[in-house]
């Protein structure tokens, strides 16, 4: 088993009509024994959330490290970061440590300055991909990749949106032995944002 896969996790970014989701399960696992059903693997910096999929320890690590690269670059810059410059920052912080690496692949959903859906996702190095419609990362992406693939279309509003991509997650979940058991769902709309709690099922 890699060590990317010892906790689990899967998570969905997607975007729709000047609204980004992000979805991920609520597992917290050590192999095939569950330790937790309310582990946050999702984190809010403004108008952009950052995914973390990987190494339960490497997430957390990786979430403060943000926080203060993010709070650091506010009080210099004197702006809200972006989620094209916090794609940036997340990827130099990982390839820094490319020889010793944090086994996470995190992913980027959020609005940037003109409202327009910006999603990202990357390695454990921090090599980027950018993309219009949805990225996917964890121990259930064949699962995800193909309900999203099924599922999605272009320009959709905030509800449907999130009827998509919480039937998207949780049909893949249900197939994928290491994630599941519950899930979080966030969407972006320049009004705000919205986030709701998803029972998933518990065998």
């Amino acid at each position: 088993m890699s060590i990317l896969e010892y906790n689990g996790a899967a998570i969905i970014a997607m975007t729709g009509k000047n609204c980004v989701g992000i979805a991920c399960d609520t597992r917290l696992g050590a192999q095939a024994q569950t330790v937790s059903c309310d582990f946050k693997k999702v984190f809010q910096f403004g108008k952009s959330f950052v995914g973390l999929a990987g190494l339960a320890s490497d997430v957390q690590t990786m979430n403060n490290l943000l926080k203060f690269r993010k709070n650091l670059y506010e009080l210099r810059e004197e702006r809200e970061m972006t989620p094209k410059v916090l794609s940036n920052l997340l990827s130099n912080l990982l390839y820094e440590k490319r020889f010793g690496p944090y086994f996470i692949e995190p992913v980027v959903a959020g609005l940037d300055d003109n409202d327009e859906p910006f999603l990202s996702a990357m390695d454990l190095i921090g090599a980027p991909v950018y993309t219009d419609d949805f990225v996917v990362s964890g121990t259930a992406t064949a699962n995800m990749y193909g309900m999203c693939e099924t599922l999605y279309k272009k320009d959709m509003e905030a509800e449907e949106l999130f009827e998509t991509l919480s039937q998207a997650l949780l049909a893949s979940v249900d197939r994928d032995a290491l994630s599941g058991w519950g899930a979080t769902v966030h969407i972006i709309t320049k009004e705000g944002t919205i986030t709701r709690e998803l029972k998933g099922r518990m065998d």
